[in-house]
């Protein structure tokens, strides 16, 4: 046996907590992650030594010959790992979280330096994926998710509202009248941006819909328009002077508060969906989760400084 040809340290490591606490449950708590995917990482091992670890009786787990052989020296191994990191300082390792890729570039990333100077020394991995993150496999602590809240199997946490309402930069509304005209400059041909994708909230307007209920009718010319996949390219199309958008608002804070982008008219449209932080259903003493959602919170509270164009 080399290093090389060492099994993968998640499944020694759910094999040794597994034992520990003799429940594939148990194990998958203190780890953060879910029993299945415990249960998944232990038949990998098993397959790697080329036998069983574990009989399951009576809803314990107790272990085989070969679990007895193991044990210790893993056990003894896991523990000076932990020795040595201690010693050098290393107790936080890097967070890793999901986050939706507009809500990161928009959001989020204008924010990281205040993130670093309210938790110092808290590493973050981030992962932009605009599909549900998924704990099953152990690779992620935390994840910020766009939806109702409701997330069988995994602790939810409301962070804040989202709205939708119509956004420009100051170039295009002068050029378009809008700050004069409020919501009849739509009756002319004007250039709509629209959001399409797996970003799109369906719970809000689309501009037929927010036309229509202003008592206008799009235009041919106004109802083609520009179609992208995501909140912020429709964001930075607006802030480009190529349309109008209807764009997300807490998305649109950091360039509303820069002035690239304005609200000309309108008031926001709630929207039923919400940002939430979502962590495995037994998370998160772990205190870097614990400072993460303390700081979305006083972040996501904040009241905006920027204010309407008219």
């Amino acid at each position: 046996m080399t290093i090389a040809r060492l099994p993968p340290l998640n499944a020694l490591r759910a094999f040794v907590v597994s034992a520990r606490q003799q429940s594939f449950g148990a194990a998958a708590a203190e780890l953060h992650v879910s029993a299945a995917a415990i249960g998944q990482q232990v038949r990998l091992l098993e397959d790697h030594l080329g036998g069983p670890l574990f009989l399951r009786r009576r809803g314990r787990l107790e272990l085989t010959a070969l679990g007895l052989t193991v044990l210790p020296g893993l056990t003894e191994a896991f523990s000076s790992m932990v020795t040595a990191l201690s010693d050098l300082g290393t107790t936080s390792p890097a967070l890793r979280i999901s986050v939706p890729p507009s809500f990161a570039m928009k959001w989020l990333m204008p924010r990281l330096d205040a993130l670093h100077e309210a938790v110092p020394g808290l590493e973050l991995i981030i992962e932009a994926s605009a599909s549900l993150a998924s704990f099953s496999e152990g690779r992620l602590d935390c994840a910020i998710r766009y939806g109702n809240g409701t997330y069988p199997g995994l602790a939810a946490h409301y962070l804040m509202s989202e709205a939708l309402v119509p956004l420009c930069s100051p170039e295009f509304a002068q050029d378009h009248a809008l700050l004069d005209r409020g919501p009849q400059a739509l009756a002319d041909p004007v250039p709509l941006l629209h959001e399409t994708g797996p970003e799109q909230d369906a719970t809000g307007p689309d501009w037929e819909k927010w036309l229509q209920s202003h008592g206008l009718r799009a235009s041919e010319t106004a109802r083609v328009g520009i179609r992208l996949q995501q909140s912020s390219l429709v964001l930075e199309a607006a802030a480009a002077g190529k349309g109008i958008a209807l764009g997300k608002l807490r998305l649109a804070e950091a360039d509303l508060a820069s002035g690239r982008l304005i609200m000309p008219f309108g008031e926001p449209w709630p929207l039923a969906k919400a940002y939430y932080f979502v962590t495995p259903d037994h998370p998160a003493h772990l205190p870097p989760i614990t400072q993460l959602l303390k700081w979305l919170r006083v972040e996501t509270a904040a009241v905006p400084s920027w204010t309407y164009a008219a």
